[in-house]
Formats: structure tokens, sequence, C-alpha cells
């Protein structure tokens, strides 16, 4: 089984107990939803992949930010469908002012391959089986009980 890691920044943002989730369109976590972020590309540095990951899947422009937390999880799946294990290791930031209003549908392109739009969802409303395991982990952290 092939073993890889994957490290990237991930925005919290959180409003009146509502918080902006993706719905993934690929990889390990597709159809469900997701925090948005991503990988950080070699020479960025984990505050740099934020903002223009955030730019990409959400379509905000960041304000104000701050490191909350770092987490990991290991999770199995199939990719091209040979089993692998995913070690996804995440920066996590709570996002505090941006402009712009967030993209409730999003177009796939070379630069947003991963997320069909992005919405806020009521954070006690949420199901853990609709939810990536990095995202239930982070959510969780905060203090709020998933279904």
């Amino acid at each position: 089984m092939n073993k890889v890691s994957h490290l990237g920044s991930y925005g919290l943002i959180i409003k009146n107990e509502q918080i902006v989730l993706i719905n993934k369109a690929n990889g390990p976590y597709k159809g469900k939803l997701d925090l948005p972020g991503g990988t950080i590309e070699f020479g960025e540095t984990p505050e740099q992949a934020l903002i223009r990951e955030i730019k990409e899947e959400v379509g905000i422009d960041i304000e104000k930010y701050s490191l909350s937390d770092g987490n990991s999880t290991v999770i199995t799946w199939k990719h091209n469908d040979i089993p692998e294990q995913l070690h996804h290791i995440g920066f996590f930031y709570k996002i505090e002012n941006y402009h712009n209003e967030i993209k409730s549908k999003v177009e796939i392109t070379k630069q947003n391959d991963d997320s069909l739009g992005a919405n806020f969802y009521n954070i006690n409303e949420l199901k853990k089986s609709d939810l990536s395991e990095i995202a239930i982990l982070e959510i969780e952290k905060l203090g709020y009980k998933l279904n």
C-alpha cells in the first residue's frame, strides 16, 4: 500500500454558529464537505497558501487571520484504484475579516479542481458522515458536538 503525506493550510470561517465549508470535487474527500484550503505549494509559506487557496475555493480576499491549530489524521482510500494511506497534515487559521461574497458555485479549472463551491452551514446540524475526517477533527476541537 502506498503511503503519502499531504501538508496544507485551511481556513476556519465561522459566524453565528455557521461555518464555511466547500463541497469537494476530487480526492479522498470527494462528495464530502471540507474546510476550504489546500496544498502548500513549493516555495510558499503556510500563510501564502491559505490566502491563495481561500481565494480560489471560496472567492474571498482575507484581510485578517490568526493561526488556530495544527492537526493531522491518517485515512485510507483508493487513488486510481490503488489503496493508499494518506497522512493529512494541516495548519488551521481563524479567518477574522474578509472582502467579497462567498462563492456558492465555482467553475472547475486547472487552478481550482477541488471545490464545487462554498456555503455557510449551521455547525449544530452537521453530520460526521457528510464531513471530511480533517474537518471533523477541527470542528470538534473547537468544542462543537457533531451528529
